[in-house]
């Protein structure tokens, strides 16, 4: 079964085609089915799949000291931090400013770090290794009981390479991405929940053009014998944000996943990573539902890893608040069948699109009201006459506060 959507802004007749690059085989179409929904809906499904998902009910019952329940009693509830794992990256600017660190923690459950971790950041000039950045970031982490995502070992962009990368040869090419894949791994391993080791892997392939078309399988065979414990993510852009990108349609992303399992010793998961990186544009729910039901096939866990929004008017009100609850809309962050999450990118400084959540100072814009609105809940109070209050929640603990 084929499944998709698309949004559109007119109304009336309209003519669906199919098409395929291979010119020799029929098609054959049966059954069938467009359906409209309205933004009222859309929301009541994502409301329905939540409860049913996401939630269990809770029971409270205020006592008094002899255990007797106390009648007419108030009960007030507040959340203080999500209990799934929803993040922000930080950079190591945090280390140095307490704003920061109050505003970061204060909200998030994981990080990633923006570019500490990356070849570039650590190995610089050959031969040369420095890990003190991400090394007292990480320490911050755990500090704050923040888990850490590996964010990356290699970069297929090749863009994203050192001077001294683009000068090695095929064999010592092949001896520095062994050496650099050891050296990080084998560094943090048991420190973070999971790697990106070949970062846009099917938009780019420039240790594949160096190294022979199987090297990324090479690399993941590797990066599983020395971390086994640890989630193996392929990360990529496009592949729910951008349906007419053909590098990293789902198809495209399964196809992959199927070869990078081929060449694994042992079979395990390999976590799912999708960038989300959105243009100005209101997001495409249908797609993105379609998109994210065919990945959860797999039960893989499913994160969006970088998930920011392009400049524009509509940015926080209509964007990111679509995007956000567009993918949560098939059971949310961390769903039992295959583990959604969510990471947010940029605070301080400029994101891959220009999404800040706060200004220089943390104060939060409108983008990062947004996700406090969204995210951090509020006060639930509630009056029961037995002194029982009953609630859904999360099926994941959680810190709060109760007040009677």
């Amino acid at each position: 079964m084929l499944k998709g959507g698309f949004t559109v802004d007119a109304s009336g007749s309209a003519q669906l085609y199919f098409e395929s690059n291979n010119t020799s085989v029929d098609i054959w179409v049966d059954s069938i089915s467009l359906q409209p929904f309205t933004e009222k809906q859309w929301m009541s499904h994502q409301d329905q799949a939540i409860e049913k998902t996401r939630k269990t009910k809770v029971r409270i019952q205020a006592v008094d000291s002899q255990g007797k329940p106390l009648s007419n009693a108030k009960i007030s509830i507040k959340l203080k931090k999500a209990s799934f794992p929803f993040g922000c990256a930080i950079n190591k600017n945090i280390l140095y400013n307490n704003a920061y660190q109050n505003w970061f923690t204060s909200r998030f459950t994981v990080t990633v770090f923006e570019d500490e971790m990356k070849w570039y950041s650590t190995e610089p000039s050959q031969g040369k290794v420095d890990y003190s950045v991400p090394d007292a970031m990480l320490q911050f982490a755990k500090k704050n009981n923040v888990l850490v995502r590996g964010h990356n070992v290699f970069w297929d962009d090749p863009k994203y390479q050192q001077g001294w990368i683009n000068s090695l040869s095929p064999t010592d090419l092949s001896k520095a991405t062994t050496d650099r894949i050891n050296s990080i791994m084998s560094r943090y391993r048991g420190e973070v929940i999971g790697w990106d080791v070949v970062n846009e892997n099917l938009h780019f392939n420039f240790f594949e053009s160096k190294l022979g078309q199987n090297a990324s399988a090479v690399f993941y065979n590797l990066a599983q014998k020395i971390d086994g414990t640890s989630t193996l993510f392929l990360n990529e852009y496009n592949t729910i944000e951008n349906a007419r990108d053909g590098d990293s349609t789902p198809a495209k992303y399964l196809q992959k996943l199927r070869i990078l399992r081929h060449f694994l010793v042992m079979e395990i998961e390999i976590g799912i990573g999708l960038e989300s990186h959105f243009s100005s544009a209101a997001p495409n729910l249908a797609y993105m539902r379609a998109s994210i039901d065919t990945l959860a096939a797999t039960n893989f866990p499913i994160w969006l890893t970088e998930v920011d929004v392009q400049r524009g008017p509509y940015q926080a009100s209509l964007q990111l608040e679509g995007t956000i609850l567009g993918a949560d809309s098939k059971g949310g962050t961390q769903s039992p069948e295959s583990g959604r999450n969510c990471d947010l990118v940029s605070l301080e400084t400029a994101g891959m699109l220009q999404m800040c959540l706060t200004d220089n100072n943390f104060k939060n814009l409108p983008t990062g009201n947004v996700v406090d609105e969204l995210w951090l809940g509020g006060l639930l109070s509630s009056p029961r006459l037995a002194g029982q209050m009953e609630m859904a929640s999360s099926r994941r603990p959680f810190p709060m506060d109760f007040t009677v």
